[in-house]
């Protein structure tokens, strides 16, 4: 079977940025399963890996904009240290929730801080950077009829909601 829209992939891993040896991310062991087509993998790689069958192996590139996106400069803000909780401990890298005028909310991560700001970022941490996946396919099958109700893979015995 090949991977395509509506099938189930297992795959093992090893994710590297730009020119940088160093492995950041993996997963190893066929932990890694996933809904194909679903939006659960960035474009770039979904592209990349759609027809591939069991035991091939590939070297994958993708771009920020087929990735996690260019960096957007406007989305970095200063936010007064004074507006946080007194208990609130700034740790660079931190995930964090904001809500707008209009009362939705928005993901930023703690990025810095520059005298009495912290500086707040809303763009992926990825954002700008050139991914290179090394992926081993361990497995292809159909979906279920839940894992497609539900968007995602369901393990053996199914999956509690």
């Amino acid at each position: 079977m090949k991977i395509d829209k509506n099938t189930v992939v297992t795959m093992n891993y090893e994710l590297r940025l730009n020119d940088d040896p160093e492995v950041v991310d993996s997963g190893e062991n066929g932990e890694f399963n996933f809904l194909f087509g679903h939006g659960n993998l960035i474009p770039g790689l979904e592209k990349a890996i759609l027809g591939l069958k069991k035991g091939i192996d590939r070297e994958v590139t993708v771009q920020p904009a087929e990735g996690y996106g260019v960096r957007d400069e406007s989305k970095i803000i200063g936010m007064p240290r004074s507006s946080l909780p007194k208990d609130f401990t700034v740790e660079i890298g931190l995930p964090l929730e904001l809500e707008d005028q209009n009362g939705h909310s928005f993901p930023v991560w703690i990025a810095g801080v520059q005298g009495d700001d912290v500086v707040l970022d809303g763009n992926h941490p990825l954002a700008g950077d050139v991914l290179h996946f090394s992926v081993q396919i361990l497995n292809v099958r159909a979906a279920t009829k839940d894992e497609l109700s539900h968007g995602h893979v369901h393990g053996p015995g199914g999956h509690p909601h």
